[in-house]
């Protein structure tokens, strides 16, 4: 069955592990590759440049890159690779670009950013990065930067919200056509979120509180808000993320269904999708890679979930939001 993924780490571990080449077709150490994607029948893949901290860079030995250097890396990382084996896949920018390039045979890659540090407080830069066709941006990830605070243990700083240039930005963003990303966002920031948006939002890779306690995760109240919204959720393949013992190092296809599950009674079936966080997490993952996903396909119908169903948690949730909110 076709999917599509909200999110992968798979370009910042093309970029940083000396012992992976840059070729996209076939990397045997990432867990997502156009090989892996067409094997596993997916219809696109969202590839996120993550900014990690600066301490990351000087651990690499690579100091001297800025942001925007490292940025432009990943970004030619892709779309070297998509031009070179163009018969089996293209960018895609919108969902009418998805369903193009699926009429003429190839899958589809879209272009994502995870930290919104880089925009730096300008608007002028959201622009740009739209203009370079980057069509999501995780406002934070686990630091506060212009957009607001973070995910966090410490209460004080999950309660703080969006800051006013956050709320502005996020307002543009729906203008412009680039889709708001919640996950890795403050419970404040959330809300905030949803107060500004009048369009569809993500949490691009998120799981369910209720099921395992990670600060990561949506509250049931957040599902319902995002569902009412028109948003989706992407299932995030970490154990941390899938289990209450967040010692438990299984990622199961069952664990997943359950998730899936919750979702669908508290938000409704069109409030989740995939956001496997491939090539950026660890365990010991039942589903790999973007090959396997039919595990999750057999789970899911084991649980009485219809094909229709099925489909649209596996691809036409997002491509609907894509639809609504690009």
């Amino acid at each position: 069955m076709k999917f599509i993924d909200m999110h992968c780490d798979t370009l910042m571990k093309l970029l940083f592990n000396p012992e992976v080449n840059t070729n996209l077709f076939s990397a045997p150490e990432c867990s997502v590759d156009f090989d892996k994607m067409k094997r596993g029948d997916q219809l696109a893949q969202f590839f996120a440049v993550f900014l990690p901290p600066r301490q990351y860079f000087d651990h690499e030995g690579k100091s001297d890159i800025t942001d925007e250097m490292y940025i432009a890396e990943m970004r030619k990382i892709l779309l070297t690779n998509v031009e070179k084996y163009n018969d089996i896949i293209a960018m895609a920018y919108s969902a009418e670009d998805v369903e193009k390039n699926l009429a003429n045979g190839k899958m589809s890659a879209i272009l994502t950013m995870e930290e919104g540090r880089a925009v730096d407080g300008k608007m002028e830069n959201i622009k740009r990065f739209y203009d370079d066709g980057f069509r999501a941006i995780a406002l934070t990830w686990n630091f506060v930067n212009c957009f607001g605070s973070p995910n966090s243990t410490d209460e004080s700083i999950m309660k703080a919200g969006l800051t006013p240039f956050g709320k502005e930005a996020v307002e543009y963003m729906q203008t412009l056509g680039m889709l708001v990303d919640v996950s890795h966002l403050s419970e404040g920031g959330f809300w905030d979120v949803v107060d500004v948006c009048k369009k569809p939002f993500i949490a691009s890779h998120s799981n369910c509180r209720a099921l395992s306690s990670h600060q990561r995760n949506l509250w049931d109240e957040q599902i319902k808000a995002l569902a009412n919204k028109g948003g989706v959720s992407g299932i995030n393949f970490a154990p941390a993320f899938l289990n209450a013992d967040q010692n438990d190092e299984h990622s199961t296809a069952a664990a997943m269904a359950k998730h899936i599950l919750h979702f669908i009674n508290v938000g409704g079936i069109e409030c989740v999708g995939m956001g496997t966080d491939f090539d950026g997490i660890g365990g010991k993952l039942e589903i790999a890679d973007s090959s396997m996903m039919g595990m999750l396909v057999d789970e899911l119908a084991k649980n009485g979930l219809s094909e229709d169903m099925i489909e649209k948690v596996f691809y036409k949730n997002v491509l609907r939001v894509m639809r609504d909110a690009l």
